[in-house]
């Protein structure tokens, strides 16, 4: 079985957002895989996927202004500067972070870890809503 789904993610403010229930809520088919893998992939060149902490928002917290002191705002090098002094970071950190995932499917369920949530990394203050192509395959449940 292979199935490919577009989800538009809502708007969200700058930082790191947990999202794997607002992505499980749009795929009721992932209950019909009984192993396999779903592909996370994010069209935008300014936001980011990640795996990382479920329980402690600190850790969002933590990551975002780490990140704000790795890549900062206006800084002077950048030439890329016409769509505002957050575009050109946003793009280094899209590319630290990385656009897609990929995560194991078992008994229609995705096997993540204990503690391990799917997150939005948004670096620009007003990104808007975000579009994530899904591609779930693996083999079907018989029942």
């Amino acid at each position: 079985m292979w199935l490919q789904k577009d989800i538009t993610l809502k708007a969200r403010p700058r930082g790191f957002h947990l999202i794997t229930a607002e992505l499980l809520a749009q795929l009721p088919e992932l209950g019909q895989i009984q192993s396999g893998l779903a592909h996370f992939f994010i069209q935008h060149t300014s936001a980011s996927l990640t795996i990382n902490e479920n329980a402690d928002s600190d850790v969002r917290r933590d990551l975002e202004v780490h990140l704000r002191h790795l890549v900062p705002d206006g800084a002077g090098h950048y030439v890329h500067v016409l769509e505002g002094p957050d575009d050109m970071p946003a793009h280094i950190k899209a590319s630290l972070m990385g656009s897609s995932i990929t995560v194991p499917i078992s008994n229609g369920r995705l096997r993540l870890g204990v503690w391990q949530g799917i997150y939005l990394g948004e670096h620009r203050d007003h990104g808007g809503p975000r579009q994530v192509v899904v591609t779930l395959q693996g083999e079907r449940i018989w029942g």
